[in-house]
C-alpha cells in the first residue's frame, strides 16, 4: 500500500546517518524503478480500462516521491525535511483523488478492465516491488526513516496482489466490480496515507527551535 504510517517521512536520527553512500545508492535504485513503474501502470490502467491498476500506480507514485524526498533533503536539518513531506503529502492527496474520480467514471460508463493486461502488469509489479523490498532487507533495523522505507516497499506487494485479485476477479466474473472494488480501497488508502504524512509532518514544523536542533 501506499506509505502510509507517520514514520515513513520524518525521522529522528541524524543527518549523517541518512547520508551514507550504500543508503543513497539503494534509494536511487528504488527511485528508478517505483518512476517506472509508475508510468507504465498509468498508461497500461488507461489502455486496459482498469482502475486498479492506476490506482496501484499510486502505490509507485507515493514510494517514488518518497524516495525522491529522501534523497533530496539527505543531510539536511529535520525542518527542511518536514517541509518537503509536507509536499509530498499534499501531491499524494491530489493524485489519490484523481483515482478515485477514475474510478467513479469507469464504474458510470460500465468500462469493462481487460483482465490479462491487468494479471500481467500487476505480476510485474509485483517482481519489481519483491526486488525493492529484498534490496531494502538490510536497512530494516536501522533508523526510523530506513525502516518505514523497507515496510512500504513490503507493503507495496500486497497492493500487486489486490491487483492480481482484481484480475482474477474480472476474469473469473466477466464484470467490472472486482477491479473498481480494489481501486476504492487503495485510493482510500492513499487519501489517508497522505494526510498522515502531512499530520506528521506539521506536528514537526511546530515544534519550537530547541526541539528541532534537539531532535538533530
Amino acid at each position: 500500500m501506499a506509505c502510509c504510517n507517520d514514520t515513513c517521512c520524518a525521522s529522528t536520527s541524524s543527518p549523517k546517518d541518512l547520508n551514507t553512500p550504500r543508503w543513497r545508492r539503494a534509494l536511487w535504485i528504488a527511485l528508478v524503478i517505483n518512476a517506472g513503474f509508475f508510468v507504465a501502470e498509468i498508461v497500461a490502467g488507461a489502455a486496459a480500462g482498469s482502475a486498479s491498476l492506476q490506482a496501484d500506480a499510486l502505490d509507485f507514485f507515493g514510494d517514488a516521491a518518497n524516495y525522491a524526498i529522501s534523497l533530496g533533503v539527505a543531510g539536511m536539518v529535520l525542518a527542511w525535511r518536514a517541509r518537503a513531506a509536507v509536499v509530498k503529502g499534499w501531491t499524494l492527496l491530489a493524485f489519490a483523488l484523481w483515482v478515485l474520480g477514475s474510478t467513479a467514471l469507469h464504474a458510470w460508463f460500465g468500462t469493462l478492465p481487460r483482465a490479462e493486461v491487468m494479471g500481467i502488469i500487476g505480476a510485474a509489479a509485483l517482481v519489481a516491488n519483491g526486488g525493492v523490498a529484498l534490496m531494502l532487507y538490510r536497512f530494516r533495523t536501522g533508523d526510523a526513516n530506513m525502516r518505514s522505507v523497507w515496510i512500504c516497499s513490503r507493503n507495496d506487494a500486497i497492493g500487486n496482489l489486490a491487483v492480481l485479485l482484481a484480475a482474477a476477479g474480472v476474469f473469473g466474473t466477466g464484470t467490472r466490480w472486482p477491479d473498481l472494488v480494489v481501486a476504492v480501497i487503495m485510493g482510500t488508502l492513499g487519501l489517508q496515507g497522505g494526510w498522515q504524512i502531512i499530520t506528521q509532518a506539521r506536528r514537526e514544523l511546530q515544534q519550537p527551535i530547541p526541539a528541532l536542533a534537539a531532535a538533530e
